[in-house]
């Protein structure tokens, strides 16, 4: 059983300390599947308290680094075991301030324990090679060394694996951090912190700073005492950090939009296919920055997929997550249901088709949440506002194309490039579109959204500053080479 407790109020986690914001002030946590239901409270931090966390931060980092990878690897382990143990605790949280299913977001957490482990065995990989010299007399060899004070900014659809895939291995490769969640999910947040703090990590390894985003992602990205900066969100806010942190020389790495198509080749699967536009594209009500949006379909399958495809949307079951049988939440807030909307109604203004969905539920048990039936248009121009612009809701744009040549040249026809997918049975169509397609992640057979946390993970085009998370590849973003000469 859980012992998630509604109402509680929440403070910030600097060096090694609960601490109330300096303002003394709070906002409320609200849940999106009922408003009135407040989650808990939460701090309204300022820039001083921002300050305090990066001066813990910048203390700490010299002791941190000092540690072997065995040693900080340890730390992540047990902050995984204690994860673990209150996984349905941190699972309730996030589907009582986000919305989506507690399923998910046990899910989710799981992962975020499973992140941490696998962050915790790097620290006993290589850190360099052993580069021959000209000089017979010389050794020459690479070794890494951390960046420093890391700021994590985090977005809201995610509120335990993103943090997490950010801050793991920024730890372990001897970096100490500050991180800012998103307001909408901070309870969330400081479930996870206090599963650090059951590890004994040492004070002001990793602090907490809770705050609007114009507040403290604003000052963290501009702060001199911070040496790089992660931040997963949209493209507006990206662009600001990342211009911030490129005007005073410090390192950045944006993951941001997606606009991901997902293509229905003649010959696939059509039972799969539509199990996995509509897992890509509705799961978590449609706030995935890798979930499906543009379904492009070959003519010769496009009514049968259609047909099969509302018939099965016909089905889904909205309602609170923490109620068993709902397979879709809430939008996470008022305003994010408020974008969803407008994005339809610029669909409807724009002359696409509405074949599904389009409206609140009109279910009165469903009145005080931020609910939006899943909806799905045809008849969508790829010059459409809803083929070319991040909705972030479930919402999907059926396509036709007279083949698969032409299908890939719309999927690429978008500032975005974040994943893609295509259902086929074909080889040749396999190989030529994870050749052709420009996005991060391609998959085939297989829905846009998610990927391993082994795996690299970031896009192309618009949808990121080139740079890649998860697996190995976070070594490159988290430390800097150091070339090392030793003449005997």
């Amino acid at each position: 059983m859980s012992a998630f407790q509604l109402e509680q109020t929440y403070n910030n986690y600097i060096n090694g300390e609960w601490v109330k914001a300096a303002s003394d002030k709070t906002e409320p946590s609200l849940n999106p599947a009922n408003r009135n239901e407040i989650v808990g409270h939460v701090p309204a931090s300022g820039v001083e308290d921002l300050n305090h966390a990066v001066a813990a931060a910048k203390t700490a980092a010299k002791s941190w680094r000092s540690l072997t990878g065995a040693e900080r690897g340890n730390y992540l382990f047990q902050a995984a075991n204690a994860l673990e143990r209150r996984a349905d605790e941190v699972a309730e949280a996030m589907t009582r301030e986000m919305g989506k299913t507690f399923p998910e977001a046990k899910g989710e957490t799981m992962r975020g324990v499973a992140i941490l482990r696998y962050y915790a065995g790097e620290g006993m990989r290589k850190t360099g090679d052993v580069i021959p010299s000209t000089d017979r007399e010389a050794l020459m060899f690479t070794t890494r060394v951390p960046l420093g004070v890391v700021g994590v900014i985090a977005p809201w659809n995610f509120p335990v694996a993103i943090p997490i895939w950010k801050t793991a291995p920024a730890l372990i490769y001897g970096n100490t951090v500050v991180l800012k969640p998103a307001q909408e999910t901070a309870v969330t947040a400081a479930k996870v912190l206090e599963c650090f703090e059951e590890a004994g990590l040492p004070a002001g390894v990793l602090n907490l700073v809770c705050g609007k985003g114009s507040v403290i992602g604003s000052a963290l990205a501009e702060h001199p005492d911070v040496n790089g900066i992660t931040f997963t969100g949209s493209n507006e806010v990206g662009k600001r950090v990342g211009a911030a942190a490129l005007a005073r020389g410090a390192k950045y790495q944006l993951e941001m939009g997606g606009k991901n198509p997902v293509i229905i080749a003649a010959d696939a699967d059509l039972d799969l296919a539509v199990e996995g536009t509509i897992s890509g594209g509705l799961k978590s009500t449609g706030q995935k920055c890798t979930a499906t949006s543009r379904v492009i379909i070959e003519r010769k399958v496009y009514d049968a997929f259609k047909e099969k495809l509302l018939s099965q949307i016909e089905g889904i079951r909205l309602g609170d997550g923490m109620s068993a049988g709902s397979w879709m939440g809430p939008c996470a807030s008022e305003a994010q249901l408020d974008t969803v909307l407008s994005y339809i109604q610029k669909g409807l203004d724009e002359g696409a088709v509405l074949l599904a969905g389009g409206n609140r539920p009109d279910n009165p048990e469903l009145a005080e949440g931020f609910y939006v039936q899943p909806t799905v248009f045809e008849g969508v121009e790829s010059h459409m506002s809803i083929a070319r612009e991040e909705i972030f809701g479930p919402v999907l744009a059926l396509m036709p194309v007279d083949s698969i040549e032409e299908a890939i040249a719309l999927a690429n026809d978008s500032d975005y490039g974040l994943s893609a997918s295509i259902y086929t049975q074909n080889v040749g169509s396999m190989l030529t579109f994870i050749k052709d397609m420009d996005a991060g992640l391609v998959r085939i057979n297989a829905e846009t959204a998610g990927v391993e946390l082994q795996a690299p993970f970031g896009g192309m085009k618009m949808s990121s500053s080139h740079s890649r998370e998860q697996g190995q590849a976070a070594v490159e973003f988290f430390t800097a080479i150091k070339t090392v000469f030793v003449k005997s």
